[in-house]
């Protein structure tokens, strides 16, 4: 996607740590014109599924959730929330989860009233790195027994080992734009 990788190299910012900044646009501050063409993106690489549920999880995913649930006939967006909300109760779905940028590990929940086996699930996130949330989205998609059309990620850092490692227990997994290579001093590659 021309427009993402143009995007992320005018407002984006390599930090130390292997982060890429894009907040101005998609994860903190949020350009709903240029996300509703992110979820047009994932329409147009998802338009041999159906969908009935978007997965994903709490913070930065569910707005490109929303964004792409138009796309598909307005399904709803479930996120996992990172723990355990007093108000969920005890009938949830549960999985671990390491966050780098974080820095912190967290047990995601989806309550179980919101996820079944006649679900055809797409899971959406922000960033595709080293796949922990990915990760534990298929768990929670895999406990509820749905059926799991595929994953998509906006960004994918390619040279870290999440979407090779998703890929190769078959799942089929959708970046907007995959970078070969990142540095403060070197700037931005993607891969072609």
């Amino acid at each position: 996607m021309d427009a993402l990788k143009n995007r992320i190299i005018t407002d984006g910012k390599i930090l130390d740590g292997d982060i890429l900044k894009v907040d101005s646009f998609l994860n903190h501050q949020i350009d709903v014109t240029f996300l509703n063409e992110i979820g047009t993106a994932f329409k147009e690489r998802f338009k041999d599924c159906e969908v009935t549920k978007i997965l994903t999880i709490e913070a930065s995913g569910i707005a490109v959730g929303c964004a792409t649930s138009q796309f598909f006939n307005y399904c709803p967006v479930v996120f996992a929330k990172k723990g355990q909300a007093k108000n969920m109760g005890n009938d949830a779905y549960h999985a671990p989860l390491h966050s780098y940028t974080r820095g912190a590990d967290f047990v995601i929940s989806v309550s179980k009233q919101y996820l079944s086996e006649n679900d055809k699930v797409l899971i959406i996130d922000d960033f595709l790195a080293n796949g922990e949330a990915l990760k534990a989205l298929i768990s929670v998609a895999q406990q509820a027994g749905c059926e799991l059309v595929g994953c998509g990620a906006v960004i994918e850092k390619a040279y870290q080992p999440g979407g090779d490692m998703i890929r190769s227990k078959g799942i089929r997994v959708e970046s907007l734009v995959r970078i070969k290579s990142m540095s403060v001093e070197n700037g931005i590659e993607f891969c072609q």
